[in-house]
C-alpha cells in the first residue's frame, strides 16, 4: 500500500517553473530521501503534500486523502519539520511544546507517549528558551513537535543542516525507531550518509524528477552531481622558498566565562599566514564563541590574542577593517544587484571608489558575471551568490576570512567548486579560518583543531590526527573525539 501518492504535479512562480509533471509513490512505512540542489523544488513539494500549498496542475495524496479536497484529513495525519526548525525561539522548550499540541487539537500529556524516546532526552532542559539550545537539542524539540499528535506521516525538509556529524547520527538512530513503529518518513538531505539511510530516493533537478531508486543506484547514476572528483589539495603559502610564514593568529589561554560556565576554556594556538585552519566542533563545543572573540565580535574573560598583528581585547575595530567574514547563509543583500552588493561592502572595508571600481570589473570578469553586473542576486543561482559571497569577502584582501560553515546545505558539486576557491585565496596568501560539519571538507584542510567541552582537544593535519586516533578518515576522528565530551551540548 502506498502513503503518498503523487501524479504530475506542477508549480510555477511567475516564470520560473518550481516543479514539472513530478510524479512517485512512496509505500507505507518506507524512508524515502528527497535529494537534489538547493531551488530544486523539494521545499514547494513538501508544502503541496502538507496542504500549504496548491498545485497548479496534477494531484497528489496522503493516506489516500486528496491534498486539495481534503486538506484537514491530511493536516491530522502528517508531521511537518521544515529546515530551520520552525521553532519560537522567544519560547521554552515546553512551550514550544504545547503551542504545537495545541495546533493539533491534542496536548503534551495525551501524546506524551508518542514523543518519550525523544523528549525525554531534552525534558530537563523545559524551562529553558528554544533559542538558548544547541542545534541538536533544538533538532530534538522540533521533531518532538511534529511527532507530538502521532502522525502516521512525517515531511523533513534537510533537518540535520548545520547539525554536527555526532548529533546528525544520533538524529538518524531516532529515525530508524520512528520506522519500526510503522511511520512514513520523507526526509531530504545535502549529507550523502544520510541518503544511504534511506531505502529508496527521488533525485529532483530543476523541478523534474531525474532517477528514483536505491541510493546506492541513484549516487552512482549521477556521480558527477553527488562524487565529484576530489580537488588536488593545496599547501599553506609561504613567505619565500627559504622562510617559516608568519602568524597571522595567535590566540594563548583564551578563556570566555558567562557566570561559571566556560565556553571557551583556555584554548592556544596560532595559525599561519595562506594557511587553510579547520576549527571543528559539535555543537555547543564553543567554537562560535572562540570565533567572535577573533573576530572583535566579543570579548574575551581572560587570556590574550592576536589577529592579523591587532590585539582582540583592544583594537577589535582595527581587526574588522582587515578580516573578511562569511556565514552560512553567504551575508548578501538579496535585493540588491551584483554591482550594489560589491560596492557596498567594499565601502564599508573603507576601500576608495577608484579602486573598487576597477576591481569590480576586474572580479566580474574573473567570475564570469560581466553580463550579470545589473542582475538582482536574488534571481542568482546558489553556487553563484556563494561564489559571490567569498569573492566580497575577500574583496579587500584581508589577512584572513573567517567562513563560517560556508557550504551548510549546499550540494557536493557545488561545495567542490566552493573550495576551489579557497584554495586560490590561500595561493594568495590569505589565511582562511573555516569551520564545517562536512568532514569531507576537513581533509580539505592544511591543520584542524577539533574543541570538545570548550577546549581544544586535537590539533594537527588529517593525516596526522587519522594517524594519531587509529582511524579511517576524518569523520571517525570527529566522532569519536566528540563522544569523549562530558558537558551537556546546550
Amino acid at each position: 500500500m502506498n502513503a503518498i501518492e503523487v501524479n504530475n504535479v506542477s508549480k510555477s512562480y511567475g516564470a520560473v517553473k518550481a516543479l514539472d509533471q513530478v510524479s512517485f509513490t512512496v509505500g507505507q512505512g518506507e524512508v524515502f530521501g528527497l535529494i537534489g540542489p538547493d531551488g530544486a523544488g523539494k521545499t514547494s513539494l513538501y508544502r503541496i503534500l502538507c496542504t500549504l500549498l496548491l498545485p497548479e496542475s496534477g494531484t497528489a495524496t496522503v493516506d489516500g486523502f486528496d491534498t486539495v479536497r481534503q486538506m484537514t484529513d491530511i493536516r491530522r495525519r502528517v508531521g511537518y519539520m521544515p529546515g530551520k526548525f520552525s521553532l519560537y525561539e522567544d519560547l521554552t522548550v515546553e512551550e514550544n511544546l504545547r503551542f504545537f499540541a495545541t495546533l493539533f487539537g491534542t496536548t503534551v500529556e495525551e501524546g506524551y507517549d508518542s514523543i518519550k524516546a525523544i523528549y525525554s532526552q531534552i525534558e530537563r532542559f523545559k524551562n529553558r528558551r528554544a533559542g538558548a539550545l544547541s542545534g541538536g537539542m533544538k533538532q530534538k524539540l522540533a521533531l518532538s513537535c511534529a511527532l507530538v499528535h502521532s502522525p502516521s506521516v512525517l515531511f523533513l525538509d534537510e533537518p540535520t543542516t548545520g547539525v554536527d556529524p555526532v548529533s546528525r547520527k544520533e538524529f538518524w538512530d531516532m529515525l530508524g525507531d520512528l520506522k519500526g513503529r510503522d511511520i512514513t518518513i520523507v526526509a531530504s538531505t545535502p549529507y550523502l550518509d544520510e541518503v544511504r539511510r534511506c531505502e529508496r530516493v527521488a533525485f529532483l533537478d530543476k523541478g523534474q524528477i531525474r532517477g528514483i531508486g536505491t541510493p546506492d543506484e541513484i549516487l552512482a547514476r549521477f556521480a558527477d552531481v553527488f562524487n565529484p572528483p576530489g580537488i588536488e589539495h593545496g599547501k599553506a603559502a609561504t613567505e619565500s622558498q627559504h622562510s617559516e610564514p608568519e602568524n597571522v593568529i595567535e590566540v594563548e589561554h583564551l578563556v570566555k566565562a558567562f557566570g561559571s560556565f566556560h565556553a571557551v576554556d583556555d584554548i592556544s594556538f596560532t595559525v599561519k599566514r595562506g594557511e587553510i585552519f579547520g576549527f571543528l566542533g559539535a555543537n555547543g563545543a564553543g567554537k562560535t564563541t572562540a570565533m567572535h572573540m577573533l573576530t572583535g565580535l566579543n570579548q574575551p574573560t581572560s587570556g590574550a590574542g592576536r589577529v592579523v598583528g591587532y590585539d582582540i581585547r583592544t583594537e577589535h575595530e582595527q581587526i574588522k577593517k582587515h578580516i573578511g567574514y562569511m556565514s552560512q547563509r553567504f551575508s548578501l543583500y538579496e535585493d540588491l544587484t551584483v554591482a550594489e552588493n560589491i560596492r557596498l561592502f567594499a565601502g564599508i572595508y573603507g576601500m576608495e571608489d577608484k579602486e573598487i571600481d576597477r576591481k569590480t570589473d576586474e572580479l566580474l570578469d574573473r567570475l564570469k558575471f560581466t553580463d550579470h553586473k545589473n542582475t538582482l542576486v536574488a534571481s542568482l543561482p546558489l553556487g553563484w551568490k556563494q561564489k559571490l559571497a567569498f569573492s566580497v569577502s575577500i574583496f579587500h584582501e584581508p589577512g584572513v576570512v573567517f567562513l563560517d560553515e560556508p557550504t551548510g546545505g549546499v550540494d557536493p558539486a557545488t561545495r567542490r567548486q566552493f573550495w576551489e576557491l579557497i584554495y586560490e585565496a590561500a595561493g594568495r596568501g590569505i589565511t582562511v579560518f573555516v569551520t564545517t560539519h562536512y568532514m569531507d571538507e576537513a581533509e580539505y584542510c592544511d591543520r584542524i583543531s577539533i574543541m570538545v567541552d570548550g577546549k581544544i582537544k586535537a590539533m594537527g593535519s588529517p593525516d596526522e590526527l587519522k594517524q594519531k586516533y587509529n582511524q579511517p578518515d576524518m569523520d571517525h576522528v570527529f566522532t569519536y573525539l566528540a563522544r569523549q565530551a562530558t558537558r551537556s551540548s546546550d
